[in-house]
């Protein structure tokens, strides 16, 4: 069997914990710690993140898209398959490393799909790009750690709590999708969106189209006339 390289590491943004970027033949994988957070072959929630929230807004015009989170690239590539020529998508990336890795060993994953034209990468906390304007995204797509109870990076906890949600609200424009992915289900997270004013769904999904790991993504949604 190949075995497993590492190409590089980062500290996490608290500088506490350090991910690391490992090969094994065409294969990638981001580690933190023991813990798997992502693998080039297991794509199939991330695109379902993608896909379901581009759904939720096939109508709208010129529609502005905000992914927290690059990762491997699953869910941008999966959002600009799904969207017109008329869109933009905006990436907003915390770890400096993860856009280098992006552009580097990995760029065979990423297929051009960062020098797509639609496509703008900010180098900066999503949360704070979330808070920067008021009805300014038709969807923002969360993916930035394993769900509401991150273990990647503890400042995540405000995207997922009631004044973080009360932000995204207001940075949607009516009719506009809030879509986060998780590792698992949460209940304590489906009633805090329906508190702060969405309409929820509850999907779950496989980490590798019918097979894999159980996954969950939120669909909360705007109302058209807010």
């Amino acid at each position: 069997m190949i075995p497993w390289v590492q190409l590089d590491s980062a500290k996490t943004p608290d500088g506490g914990q350090e991910l690391r970027l490992k090969q094994r033949g065409t294969e990638f994988s981001i580690m933190l710690g023991t813990n798997e957070l992502m693998n080039s072959r297991l794509s199939g929630s991330e695109q379902a993140l993608a896909k379901l929230a581009c759904e939720r807004i096939a109508g709208h015009q010129q529609p502005k898209i905000l992914i927290g989170g690059l990762g491997m690239g699953f869910t941008l590539r999966a959002a600009l398959a799904e969207l017109g020529p008329d869109a933009s998508v905006t990436i907003a990336e915390l770890v400096p490393a993860v856009i280098a890795w992006a552009r580097g060993p990995m760029a065979g994953i990423f297929d051009g799909c960062l020098d797509d034209p639609r496509v703008s990468i900010q180098e900066s906390d999503v949360g704070r790009v979330i808070g920067a304007g008021k009805s300014a995204w038709d969807a923002i797509l969360l993916d930035v750690d394993n769900g509401p109870e991150g273990i990647v990076y503890k400042g995540n906890d405000a995207l997922y709590g009631a004044a973080g949600l009360g932000k995204a609200r207001a940075a949607l424009r009516p009719g506009g999708v809030l879509a986060v992915w998780s590792q698992g289900p949460d209940s304590g997270f489906t009633r805090r969106l329906k508190q702060a004013g969405f309409a929820v769904e509850e999907v779950n999904t496989r980490a590798n189209g019918k097979r894999g790991a159980r996954h969950v993504i939120w669909i909360a949604t705007k109302g058209s006339r807010e």
